[in-house]
C-alpha cells in the first residue's frame, strides 16, 4: 500500500478547504465525538443533524445521559433507527461515571472498553478529541484505500480491515491525526462515492490513485455479496378509541427491543382482534408499507379499527397526539403509516 505514503499532504490540504461544517466538528469534545460517531453509524449525516442538537440539549454530558429515563432516551433517538446504539451509548455514559469517576477515558484501550465503542469509534475519539495518532477505519476509509491502492481484497473481511489499519498507522500525521482521519471519511462520503461513479476530477488523490489511473473505479472496492434478507409479511393494527391510538411495547430482547409499536402480527388472522379481546366497531384498510432492516424485510398491510371499548390487553397503552409526539418513540419501520395516524388524531403541524 505504498500509495498511501503520498496521501496525507494533499488530502489534508483538500480537507481544510472543502470539509463540511458540522456541529461536532466545531466543538470536538470527547463526549460530542462519541455521541456523533454512534449516531452516524449506518445513518446519513442529514438525518443526524437535528437529532444530535436535540440530544445534546437533553443530555449535554455523560452524567445527564447516564440518568435519562429509557422512554426519554428512545424518544430522543427516534428517527435514527438501530436503537440498541442508544442503549449502548447510555451504558457507556454510566461506565464513564462509575468506572472512570466521571472523567472521560483518554487512551485508545480505555475508550475501547466502553459499551458500543469498537475499533473505529475508539480511533475516532482518540484522534479527534485527544490528538492520538490512531487510525479510524470505517467503510468510507476502506473504499478510499482500496481504490487508491488498487487493492482487490474483500473490504468486508476482517483481514482487509487489519491490513488497512496497519498501513494507515504508518502514515497518519502525528500533528493532525484527527483531521487526517476525518479527511479520509469526508473524501469517502463526498467524492469517492459508494454508489454511482466517484467524482475523481475533485479528488486530491487522483494523480496517484491506481483505480483512477487504470480505469477501474467501477470495479473497486471488492465486497462479497450479503446474504439475502428474510421477508416477513405482517399485518399492522391501527386501533383507535376516543381520539387515541393503542400502543404495545416490544419484547426486551430482539429486533426493536423495548420500543413502543402499533400492534402487529406475522399473518392476517381475521379473528386477531378477538384473540386480543378487542371488539371493533369498524375495520378498514389503512395502506401498505415496507421497511428494510439489515437482515429482515417487513412487508406490511395496515388495518384501522375503531374499538367499542377502551379496555386494552395488559401492558398496552393509549396514546393521544401529545403523548405520541412527546413521550412514545415509534420506530421508523412504521413511518409509512404515520400520516394516517396523525390525520386520525387530528395532530396539528409543529
Amino acid at each position: 500500500m505504498k500509495e498511501l505514503e503520498q496521501l496525507p499532504l494533499p488530502l489534508l490540504t483538500w480537507y481544510r478547504e472543502h470539509a463540511r461544517v458540522l456541529p461536532w466538528r466545531s466543538d470536538p469534545t470527547p463526549y460530542h465525538v462519541l455521541v456523533s460517531e454512534i449516531m452516524l453509524q449506518q445513518t446519513r449525516v442529514a438525518a443526524v443533524l437535528d437529532c444530535y442538537r436535540h440530544f445534546l440539549k437533553a443530555a449535554p454530558d455523560p452524567a445527564e445521559l447516564a440518568g435519562l429515563p429509557e422512554d426519554q432516551l428512545m424518544k430522543l433517538w427516534q428517527g435514527l433507527g438501530y436503537y440498541s446504539r442508544a442503549r449502548n451509548l447510555q451504558k457507556a455514559a454510566r461506565q464513564i461515571m462509575e468506572d472512570f469517576g466521571g472523567v472521560f477515558p483518554n487512551t485508545y484501550e480505555s475508550l475501547r472498553s466502553l459499551s458500543g465503542v469498537g475499533d473505529y469509534t475508539a480511533g475516532a475519539i482518540a484522534s479527534i478529541a485527544f490528538g492520538l495518532p490512531v487510525p479510524a477505519v470505517d467503510g468510507n476509509v476502506l473504499r478510499v484505500t482500496a481504490r487508491v491502492c488498487g487493492d482487490e481484497g474483500d473490504i468486508a473481511s476482517p483481514a482487509m480491515k487489519r491490513q488497512v489499519t496497519q498501513a494507515l498507522a504508518l502514515v497518519i500525521p502525528t500533528d493532525a491525526p484527527g483531521d487526517f482521519n476525518q479527511s479520509l471519511m469526508e473524501l469517502g462520503a463526498t467524492v469517492c462515492l459508494p454508489n454511482g461513479a466517484p467524482l475523481c476530477e475533485r479528488c486530491p488523490a487522483a494523480g496517484f490513485c491506481r483505480a483512477f489511473q487504470e480505469g477501474r473505479t467501477a470495479e473497486l472496492p471488492v465486497k462479497a455479496p450479503k446474504k439475502a434478507r428474510r421477508v416477513e409479511t405482517r399485518t399492522v393494527y391501527l386501533l383507535f378509541s376516543e381520539n387515541r391510538i393503542a400502543l404495545r411495547r416490544r419484547p426486551e430482547r430482539g429486533l426493536l427491543a423495548g420500543l413502543w409499536e402499533y400492534p402487529n402480527e406475522l399473518t392476517d388472522q381475521t379473528d386477531q382482534l378477538a384473540q386480543w379481546g378487542l371488539a371493533p366497531v369498524s375495520v378498514t384498510p389503512a395502506g401498505t408499507g415496507k421497511h428494510i432492516f439489515s437482515h429482515i424485510e417487513w412487508h406490511m398491510t395496515a388495518l384501522a379499527a375503531e374499538l367499542a371499548s377502551p379496555e386494552l390487553p395488559e401492558g398496552w397503552v393509549w396514546a393521544d397526539r401529545t403523548a405520541l409526539r412527546d413521550i412514545y418513540a415509534i420506530p421508523s419501520a412504521f413511518q409509512c403509516f404515520s400520516y394516517r395516524v396523525e390525520q386520525r388524531l387530528s395532530m396539528p403541524e409543529d
